[in-house]
């Protein structure tokens, strides 16, 4: 029987506070270049505009084609268009905005993915996985600064033995927000760390086990398969570990994306995705695209450098800043 790990016992103590108007702020800020280049094109097409006519449809289409929300999600966004305008429920722009908008908020209200929860005493497992450059070891330590802050006793596992400087960056952000990490020698079996890592983390009652991995390119077969092969050693030493996979996607990348994200989650299986560097590209839309396309929920996006500028996804939050 599959349990799925209950938002009530964590996820609520990973919200940033929904009073802090500097995070909406700076959420609306950081996605500036994606309203710009997203909706702000839609504004000035509706702009002084009455009716719907062919010539407006075909440059919606444009617009919705060039703005890396993903193909998938455009041609359903149109197909409800038409639909609504043969039904004569649709007649002006400002409805047809509204549609955008309530559909896009659809797409991206993603249902969790199942996924075992761990027994009392066990720690949740989390395997975090993404290709070179997307900012995983970072992302881990944030996450570890929220869990934390929640109270959670956590462990850092550097599962990434090929890359010297990773296990060191890993190093540093577990002194830095007072997380165990547990590592082995350059070149050590990535399976073995991760396997004693979580023999570790029950003895010493962990709530919380965030595993960073190589990330070197997915086209390569045998690296993916190597990811594969931790996900079963864990899952040897504990039941349903690991219990959440977080891929890590740079928001830069936009269509890219979306094909790592196929990938990852065909060989592997994943649960939820990270977008990272959502506040220096125009390409944000790509969050529309990765839900409606792969059903995988967005659970955190980067707005920012700092350790405190990764915030859980919100859905409405995402929507009011682009349509804002």
């Amino acid at each position: 029987m599959v349990k799925i790990f209950s938002k009530d016992n964590n996820d609520k103590k990973l919200k940033p506070d929904k009073d802090d108007k500097g995070f909406i702020k700076k959420l609306w800020h950081g996605l500036s270049k994606t309203r710009s280049g997203f909706t702000g094109r839609l504004d000035r097409l509706f702009l002084g505009k009455k009716k719907i006519n062919q010539e407006l449809l075909e440059e919606l289409e444009e617009i919705l084609f060039t703005s890396d929300i993903g193909v998938a999600a455009c041609r359903e966004l149109l197909e409800s268009i038409m639909e609504k305008i043969a039904r004569k429920e649709l007649n002006n722009p400002e409805q047809l905005k509204n549609l955008l908008k309530e559909q896009i908020l659809l797409f991206l209200k993603t249902p969790p993915v199942e996924h075992y929860y761990p027994k009392k005493g066990e720690p949740l497992v989390i395997m975090v996985i993404g290709v070179n450059g997307v900012g995983k070891t970072t992302t881990i330590g944030k996450a570890a600064r929220l869990f934390k802050e929640g109270g959670k006793k956590v462990m850092l596992v550097a599962a990434d033995t090929f890359r010297a400087a990773a296990v060191e960056q890993l190093v540093i952000w577990g002194q830095r927000v007072g997380a165990d990490v547990v590592k082995q020698g350059t070149g050590a079996d990535s399976s073995a760390v991760v396997f004693d890592a979580i023999s570790a983390a029950l003895s010493r009652k962990n709530d919380v086990v965030l595993i960073d991995t190589a990330g070197r390119l997915h086209t390569k077969t045998n690296l993916m398969e190597e990811l594969a092969k931790i996900k079963r050693v864990a899952g040897s030493k504990l039941q349903g570990a690991p219990h959440e996979v977080w891929l890590v996607l740079d928001a830069t990348t936009g269509q890219n994306a979306i094909s790592q994200a196929e990938l990852f989650n065909k060989v592997i299986g994943v649960t939820d995705i990270i977008l990272t560097k959502l506040d220096g590209t125009a390409k944000g839309g790509i969050v529309i695209g990765i839900s409606q396309q792969l059903g995988i929920p967005v659970k955190f996006i980067g707005i920012g450098e700092k350790i405190e500028d990764l915030h859980p996804f919100d859905a409405e939050e995402f929507v009011e800043a682009i349509f804002y």
